[in-house]
């Protein structure tokens, strides 16, 4: 089983025993080191090879948001905080999971699997020649990705929308409840699809006008999905759709 090597930054030390008593539970989690701030972290991931990073928000010295803000390329970053109003950065920041204390075993569980599907897929697209090419449609309604050790081809009207995860798109189908993940940036994946159909309305979500149903308090529902949109494109995104 592969493992991911991890660190808990907290600077509580009953909040740092519970989240080592998790950790501890899951066979695929390594405990490298608890540490009560972000300073101590940074030395951490000097020295060693960290792969999760269990991350506290509201520390002394430097936040938890300040402290991923300054990574060019964080690892994975589970947030775990008692306070709720943080979590549109953590969408922004790309983090894997947002939990909020005290957190659930059940949900905590939820998080890490999530952590562990995207290193699996990020070891596996390392084993496949050029896998970060998409190849020109063949088709001007559809495309390939690479997925599953395949070239994987999708109708562009079945997209409902595409979800950014780190290295990762996630493109959600009308036609299957299993999104198809590949590994490929969100500016790739908007250069392919047609602008008058497709707008970004955040760092990580990309989506289709027409699969739309309704809009509230920033938020686009879609199938069951509850996206959010981001004050970065909002003001452009309701002119596009001329509101």
């Amino acid at each position: 089983m592969i493992q991911l090597n991890c660190i808990a930054v907290d600077d509580e030390n009953l909040a740092l025993d519970l989240l080592e008593d998790n950790i501890k539970k899951v066979p695929f989690l390594n405990l490298v080191k608890r540490c009560k701030n972000a300073f101590d972290a940074i030395e951490t991931l000097q020295h060693e090879k960290i792969d999760l990073l269990f991350l506290d928000i509201q520390m002394p010295g430097i936040t938890g948001v300040q402290f991923l803000q300054s990574f060019k390329e964080p690892p994975m970053v589970i947030f775990i905080t008692a306070y709720q109003q943080y979590a549109l950065e953590g969408f922004e920041l790309s983090v894997i999971d947002y939990l909020l204390k005290p957190v659930a075993f059940e949900r905590f569980l939820k998080a890490v699997n999530k952590a562990y599907e995207l290193h699996n897929l990020h070891i596996k697209s390392n084993q496949i020649e050029n896998e970060t090419k998409v190849l020109p449609p063949l088709e001007s309604d559809s495309l390939f990705v690479n997925a599953d050790y395949s070239l994987v081809k999708i109708k562009i009207a079945d997209i409902t929308y595409i979800e950014g995860l780190k290295d990762y798109i996630k493109i959600h189908l009308e036609s299957n409840n299993k999104p198809i993940v590949t590994r490929m940036t969100m500016k790739a994946i908007e250069e392919k699809l047609p602008s008058q159909a497709f707008f970004r309305i955040h760092k990580s979500y990309i989506i289709s006008l027409d699969k739309i149903e309704s809009i509230r308090n920033l938020k686009i529902k879609i199938g069951s999905a509850q996206i959010p949109v981001s004050e970065h494109y909002s003001e452009d995104f309701f002119k596009r759709i001329g509101q």
